[in-house]
């Protein structure tokens, strides 16, 4: 089967996450819901799509998810450290194995020198069982080319490939 072959990576998502009997939330903002859209796309995802909460606004980050006014002020919303704990706040508020988050600039306005239009950061987020010390936390970092819905798309996609990623590692 060549790779245009293979099913989504939404389904595949699913059937690892279903076949583990493990489950995901999703804590996004930039994207607006989309992660989570594609995820419930794939039929039975009730088995392992446990929510989707979107911080779209600043201050829902810290409202919605808890994500510390320290982060938010000392490197804003969109960060490596906000992602971070977006990620792990979906998957423990829902006490999920897997927490997906991103944050980002979709433009065609509110870039920076520093953070241009289609900057990303996408976080997975796993939890390990208790007392094994094996839960971890990964943030990748981006710059998407395209208009506001090309980076929209590819953030989303992006976000579901890495959580698809760390699954196969955690195999």
């Amino acid at each position: 089967m060549s790779e245009s072959d293979d099913p989504p990576v939404e389904k595949r998502v699913g059937d690892a996450l279903a076949a583990a009997e493990e489950t995901v939330a999703v804590a996004e903002s930039c994207t607006g819901g989309r992660i989570t859209s594609l995820l419930a796309s794939v039929p039975g995802a009730s088995a392992y799509l446990t929510q989707g909460l979107v911080a779209y606004a600043y201050d829902t980050h810290r409202t919605l998810l808890g994500v510390s006014r320290e982060t938010l002020d000392a490197h804003g919303a969109v960060s490596t450290e906000c992602a971070r704990e977006m990620a792990r706040a979906a998957r423990d508020r829902a006490d999920a194995t897997w927490g997906v988050a991103a944050t980002g600039i979709c433009g065609p306005g509110g870039g920076t020198p520093e953070k241009p239009v289609g900057t990303a950061y996408i976080a997975v987020s796993y939890a390990g069982g208790w007392g094994t010390e094996t839960s971890k936390t990964v943030v990748e970092a981006h710059e998407f080319d395209g208009d506001r819905r090309e980076v929209n798309e590819r953030i989303a996609r992006r976000s579901i490939e890495a959580l698809n990623e760390a699954i196969a590692a955690r195999r």
